[in-house]
């Protein structure tokens, strides 16, 4: 096996490398082997991926074989995701192609990794203490987590938390950030270098555009973090920033409806999701202005 970094192949070789063997992509604490003939699939790897390392040589071992897949049809070109050849969804419009594969990548872990209590909440780390943001889709997640990124805070995940049943430990899977209409231009006038991906135009969530992980979100990505904090984000324009502690009990209850496979764990996911909300300082989140939510994470995080 010799390992690659993803930006150092040139586009011809990484899309060569999709189109047959498939490209081994170490996005930790995972290893994904991809195919794909569609070229917004190869462009969308090299950019959010440069700094992650990958292989060609076929018959390593992955925890997921995937590939997303021209569907012909003679009105318009679609496409679909597959994982071990199967295609678990609805077919897609082309040029939503890289985005079905994170879509379909964030599918596999939340089915498939029961080692994991998985929690639909983004999570970010500062000084070994873990903050962790559930929130429903519309409520401003994403760009809040994009934001304290670039303020600083290492990225575990912007869509869900692995939290382990035996330690309480959460692990990181940074992977790129799903960014969605009015915030994707405003992550490029705060950040002008960042790296965006490819555009997906009418998706049903609006235009969507996925938003590379910091180099040191990437570097650290085998660190664990300790859960200090649970924090119920929502943006509301032109509301003052407010932070309210919230009722612990109703904590619990809202991590249980945020998690993807609690049942799975039976008495012992139920009993670590208490001891985290019991060991957390729990609050309600409501912000308008991205500044002063940064602000208020940073008095939270001293």
């Amino acid at each position: 096996m010799t390992p690659h970094l993803v930006g150092a192949l040139p586009l011809d070789t990484l899309s060569a490398a999709l189109c047959t063997s498939g490209l081994y992509l170490r996005m930790d604490p995972f290893v994904v082997h991809v195919r794909s003939a569609i070229p917004i699939v190869a462009d969308g790897i090299q950019r959010m991926y440069a700094a992650h390392t990958c292989w060609t040589e076929d018959g390593q071992f992955a925890d997921f074989h995937v590939a997303v897949r021209r569907k012909w049809r003679p009105s318009r070109p679609l496409c679909v995701f597959e994982m071990d050849g199967h295609g678990p969804f609805t077919p897609l419009a082309y040029g939503e192609a890289y985005a079905f594969l994170e879509w379909g990548l964030n599918w596999c872990i939340t089915s498939f990794c029961h080692n994991w209590i998985t929690l639909h909440s983004a999570v970010l780390e500062r000084d070994g203490r873990a903050v962790i943001l559930p929130a429903p889709p519309g409520s401003g997640k994403s760009t809040l987590c994009a934001a304290l990124m670039l303020d600083g805070w290492r990225l575990l995940s912007d869509e869900m938390a692995l939290l382990d049943p035996r330690t309480g430990l959460l692990t990181a899977s940074p992977r790129p950030i799903s960014l969605k209409n009015a915030s994707i231009d405003l992550m490029r006038r705060r950040a002008p270098d960042v790296v965006m991906g490819p555009v997906a135009l009418d998706t049903l969530k609006g235009t969507v555009c996925h938003m590379q992980v910091s180099a040191d979100s990437t570097a650290r990505a085998r660190e664990l973090a300790t859960p200090a904090w649970i924090i119920f984000p929502r943006y509301e324009a032109g509301a003052p920033l407010t932070l309210n502690p919230r009722p612990k009990a109703d904590a619990l209850l809202n991590l249980h409806r945020n998690s993807f496979n609690h049942h799975v764990h039976g008495r012992q996911g139920f009993e670590t999701l208490a001891d985290v909300v019991e060991r957390c300082d729990v609050y309600d989140l409501r912000y308008s202005d991205l500044d002063e939510a940064l602000a208020c994470f940073a008095r939270l995080s001293a």
